[in-house]
């Protein structure tokens, strides 16, 4: 059997494809590490997307990056040195050539002011501590007087799903036996704590309805199945 014939065989082929694969990964290697030794597609700036309360500096500083660095090092090192930071709840890593990283931010956003002994505390809806100066930040929120998981979970829903109804709650707690309790303009609102947002917002037609007739409310209760009870001030 001569040599043609003998690479023309199926077991050849295979062999010959595989060491082609095995050639090229090589390459693709060798090549990537002499385009990341090039000064050209040095870091010459970081652009930073995505930010509410946090500052760009505070991004900038977790990468450690410098102009001596390339655009084509391991992006999964630098983003977990963003994920670090306990304002940052997710981050996404790009490169825009010739120098330039791409960092996409998600913040971990405060739906709560814990009051404490040292003033007020964001709190986001996932029961982390956020460090964010309130004054500074100029946040409105409701003030908690306990970091509870499931409070702060409750008051994130009506965040996302009821921003109007979210914006009028001035404080939240829980009672004795448990239940939600929210302070808004004027009266109180009682509700088991696992109710939905969209739940709350029975109490509006019977608030307009009040309002109407010149009744001034305390409470409307929200724990009786299929009705709103109010109490009257």
């Amino acid at each position: 059997m001569t040599l043609r014939e003998r690479i023309k065989r199926p077991g050849w082929k295979i062999i010959g494809f595989v060491l082609l694969i095995v050639f090229i990964m090589v390459a693709a290697r060798a090549t990537s590490g002499l385009i990341s030794e090039l000064s050209f597609f040095s870091v010459r700036a970081v652009d930073v997307r995505g930010l509410r309360y946090l500052a760009e500096d505070e991004v900038v500083a977790r990468l450690r990056v410098d102009t001596l660095q390339s655009v084509w090092q391991d992006l999964s090192i630098l983003r977990r040195r963003v994920l670090g930071h306990p304002q940052i709840r997710d981050v996404e890593m790009s490169r825009r050539l010739p120098g330039t990283l791409v960092v996409t931010v998600t913040e971990n956003l405060p739906v709560a002011l814990l009051s404490g002994p040292r003033g007020l505390q964001p709190f986001a809806g996932s029961g982390r501590a956020l460090p964010i100066d309130p004054a500074r930040a100029g946040l409105a929120l409701p003030v908690v007087f306990t970091a509870d998981p499931r409070l702060l979970a409750t008051l994130e829903r009506v965040r996302q799903e009821q921003p109007a109804l979210f914006a009028r709650i001035s404080e939240a707690s829980r009672d004795r036996v448990g239940d939600l309790v929210l302070a808004l303009e004027g009266f109180r609102v009682r509700a088991p704590l696992g109710v939905s947002a969209s739940g709350l917002t029975d109490i509006f037609p019977v608030e307009l309805d009040l309002a109407r007739r010149g009744l001034p409310i305390a409470e409307l209760d929200l724990r009786y199945r299929d009705q709103v009870i109010a109490r009257l001030q």
